[in-house]
């Protein structure tokens, strides 16, 4: 199992600083993001030059990409803008299977207007996922969605029921425990269930702070924050463990959400911590 890092967080530096920076640090791979205007990658501008840069980059700091990160709403209520982010995300997709990369990682999309996550999942999610995943089969090119809670695989029923409706086998998940640990959801048992259909994922830790929760609720904000790994109460010797135990070989890439801490030293502590368990 490798560490890697989404590169989200160098907004403007190119493949090139980015790719040193990991390397120098001993990073061994990096889940590049690919969005419109990306220093890194951007799908709508990728060619046979960017190619070349990016595989001399990786070359030069031996290093990997685990996946072309495509965060976006796949389920915009607006056809023109639904559209642009259908391209968008094939377009990554040619670019993954350009550069050898065989995940591409995408969101689940937002709850349509008054209609519940469920709803939603059962009367338009399959319409708009199934063309992307008989696209990128083709192409060999795995999808996997990112459980970021605010969206329609908010819960394990969501996905239980998803992957009902689109059982392809490229079809999976960017696994993030932060988003289940607050939601007093068991992580460990998710990994179980799912771990078949995990093929990412995302090494995000979740502090929770109890003396706010007792003051405010569950039902208010504020009482739980995205923190490096290590620094909340993802239990990730466990964690690590239960992916061992599917077969999950992949990376552990540290998306860096907390606001405590810099960019490098961030990346730099959760590189420590979770090289005690890899």
């Amino acid at each position: 199992m490798d560490i890697g890092l989404l590169t989200s967080p160098f907004r403007t530096e190119s493949m090139e600083q980015v790719a040193a920076f990991a390397g120098k640090t001993g990073f061994a791979a990096l889940e590049v993001n690919a969005r419109p205007g990306s220093a890194q990658l951007d799908p709508r501008r990728f060619g046979p030059e960017q190619a070349d840069r990016i595989r001399t980059a990786l070359d030069r700091n031996g290093l990997r990409i685990s996946s072309l990160a495509c965060y976006v709403n796949v389920l915009e209520p607006d056809s023109g803008k639904r559209q642009a982010v259908g391209e968008l995300l094939r377009k990554t997709i040619d670019a993954a299977a350009d550069l050898g990369v065989d995940v591409v990682c995408t969101l689940a999309g937002m709850p349509l207007p008054g209609k519940t996550k469920m709803q939603t999942i059962e009367q338009d999610l399959p319409g708009v996922l199934e063309p992307v995943l008989e696209y990128a089969g083709r192409k060999g090119i795995r999808i996997a969605l990112e459980n970021w809670f605010a969206t329609n695989i908010q819960h394990l029923e969501h996905w239980r029921r998803l992957f009902e409706l689109l059982p392809a086998e490229n079809f999976g998940l960017n696994f993030d425990p932060s988003h289940l640990f607050w939601q007093q959801i068991d992580y460990l048992a998710a990994v179980e269930e799912f771990g078949t259909r995990i093929f990412h994922t995302h090494a995000k830790d979740c502090e929770v702070r109890a003396h706010v929760l007792r003051r405010v609720g569950v039902l208010e904000r504020g009482w739980w924050r995205y923190v490096i790994p290590g620094f909340g109460g993802v239990d990730w010797g466990a964690f690590v463990g239960a992916l061992h135990r599917v077969g999950y070989r992949g990376v552990l890439s540290i998306e860096h959400e907390d606001g405590a801490v810099g960019r490098e030293e961030g990346f730099r502590l959760g590189l420590k911590h979770l090289g005690r368990f890899v």
